[in-house]
């Protein structure tokens, strides 16, 4: 085995045994906090079942995660500031998650930040990845697209794109997580998918992250698979919206986070579409039963379970389709 395929290993594993155990003593925790989530009445009446499971998970992935790569970068640096900012991207959404989730719970109600103070948030994360990339000089303003030769120099205006870009697929994996598991899982899918990237092009910083989704999102779904006995909350979504992106720019491949991660673009686009219908025919028509899309297939009569195997199931599919792109 190479230094790196055993740094991958030790790295995933430590952070899916460490995800459990943070998970074992936080979800108490929680519950004596009265931590617990908030159901929205327009949601599927079912739900109200979940009244009251903790939220805020996420610390505890999050937690395993910053404590493993600490320790593996002080173990080995060489390679690691792609990481490392990729890393921090996601961070800095979780902290705007963290408070987002703890306004919730101040107001007792499933609101928390206002949209517009969210996004611009979210604007601020982004812009200082994206300097810190250009500064270290991990980034250009070049544009590939993928399956082609084809590339182009954006100028100013790649900036632009990438913010929209970065932001969109935050809140983009923020919107999957509607379901037990659902999130967890599709991640952990696209966490293979940039795992398998790294070792095809012997990139350390991508295989480190790699491991740290697929051990954290396994060790969360021990207690987030349905029925769910801890939820991610925006903390943990937020979180991983933005390392899931800052890891494909680190891939050189921003646009292929959209073929990959699928189903997160499927799941804002149907809530877009749910919006646009609904507000052009007067607040009469809707265009599914509920939005996101997850909501809509509940409503069919879809199993949670179901969905989660379905959505995982096309991530899979178009990862591999992704590969090709690589």
């Amino acid at each position: 085995m190479t230094p790196m395929l055993i740094e991958f290993f030790v790295v995933m594993i430590a952070t899916f045994v460490l995800s459990v155990v943070i998970e074992r003593f936080m979800i108490p925790i929680l519950k004596s906090k009265k931590v617990g989530q908030r159901i929205l009445e327009i949601g599927p009446r079912w739900h109200m079942s979940k009244a009251g499971t903790p939220t805020m998970g996420g610390i505890c992935f999050i937690s395993a995660m910053v404590v493993v790569s600490t320790v593996a970068l002080i173990i080995n640096r060489e390679k690691a500031l792609p990481f490392v900012f990729a890393m921090g991207l996601g961070l800095l959404n979780a902290m705007i998650g963290f408070v987002d989730d703890y306004t919730k719970l101040i107001k007792k109600q499933n609101e928390g930040l206002l949209a517009w103070q969210k996004f611009a948030l979210q604007l601020v994360a982004a812009a200082l990845y994206l300097v810190a990339m250009t500064l270290w000089g991990g980034m250009t303003t070049v544009l590939q697209f993928p399956f082609t030769d084809f590339s182009v120099d954006l100028g100013i205006v790649y900036y632009v794109v990438a913010l929209i870009l970065i932001t969109g697929m935050v809140n983009s994996v923020n919107l999957t997580d509607g379901i037990d598991g659902l999130a967890s899982s599709v991640t952990l899918v696209v966490g293979g998918f940039l795992a398998a990237c790294a070792f095809r092009l012997e990139m350390r910083s991508l295989s480190l992250i790699g491991a740290l989704i697929i051990g954290g999102m396994i060790g969360f779904l021990v207690y987030n698979f349905h029925p769910a006995r801890v939820f991610m909350g925006d903390t943990g979504s937020l979180f991983l919206g933005g390392i899931v992106v800052g890891a494909f720019f680190a891939l050189g491949e921003p646009l292929l986070v959209l073929l990959a991660g699928v189903m997160y673009v499927v799941e804002t686009i149907s809530d877009i579409l749910q919006v646009g219908v609904f507000k052009l025919s007067g607040r009469t028509k809707r265009l599914f039963k509920m939005a996101p899309i997850h909501h809509h297939f509940e409503k069919c009569g879809w199993s949670e379970n179901k969905i989660v195997a379905v959505f995982s199931l096309v991530t899979l599919v178009f990862c591999a389709v992704s590969w090709l792109g690589i």
